[in-house]
């Protein structure tokens, strides 16, 4: 059961976000490039994007998203003679949250779409520039398929694994900067039954490590 005062804390923190989305004032939003940027090979992998459906869309709001996954090349995965999967990114950039657009937790969409969560974790990566990320960890499966997740809150140069902090770091923001935007990264790649979780681990954080680097140009610190 949660105390007193973290539910104290909590109901003060979701009035104060109230006032701040329907007050009249405008965000500053930094200039960044829009996510169709992203570059379309990272680390030798080469990608496809997938489009969002309307219903999909109209669940997330507006914003700018990509839906991508990345694999590795036929030619490549012939010649190492290795069986290879593929990552998919998904990165939600929400311009302002003062109008009910919002980010969405994976804790919440991805129940919606029949997974369940087998474990959640937080951790720390780096990338391979060395700058350090905390990230949130799953591991889902829905029937059969099983599928590693990582996943974090990004926004003005801080990354967050936790939703809660997240908003917290959000309604500072909004009143130290006027700044409201964000976004949510998610790495997701498939665990074989051929493979062991770390496996799939390790492809997933290679991945991550090197697509961070490139954030900063769409979504603004």
């Amino acid at each position: 059961m949660k105390s007193p005062r973290f539910l104290t804390v909590l109901a003060l923190m979701v009035v104060t976000l109230t006032l701040l989305l329907h007050r009249g004032d405008a965000d500053h939003v930094p200039a960044s490039e829009p996510l169709s940027l992203m570059p379309a090979t990272i680390d030798g992998m080469v990608s496809q994007d997938y489009p969002l459906d309307s219903d999909v869309l109209s669940v997330l709001g507006k914003g700018d998203f990509l839906n991508r996954v990345y694999s590795v090349p036929a030619s490549r995965a012939i010649e190492t003679r290795t069986p290879t999967y593929p990552v998919s990114l998904f990165i939600g950039y929400f311009a302002t949250q003062r109008t009910g657009q919002t980010m969405h937790s994976p804790q919440h969409c991805l129940p919606g779409a029949g997974w369940t969560f087998e474990s959640r974790s937080y951790d720390n990566l780096d990338d391979i520039n060395g700058k350090r990320f905390n990230v949130g960890e799953y591991i889902i499966n829905n029937g059969e398929t099983r599928q590693f997740v990582i996943y974090w809150y990004q926004a003005h140069g801080r990354s967050i694994a936790n939703e809660y902090k997240a908003k917290a770091y959000m309604l500072a923001d909004a009143i130290r900067y006027n700044r409201t935007d964000g976004a949510l990264v998610r790495v997701i790649t498939p665990i074989s039954s051929s493979e062991q979780v770390a496996d799939a681990r390790k492809r997933a954080i290679r991945f991550t490590a090197h697509v961070t680097p490139y954030l900063s140009q769409f979504i603004p610190d």
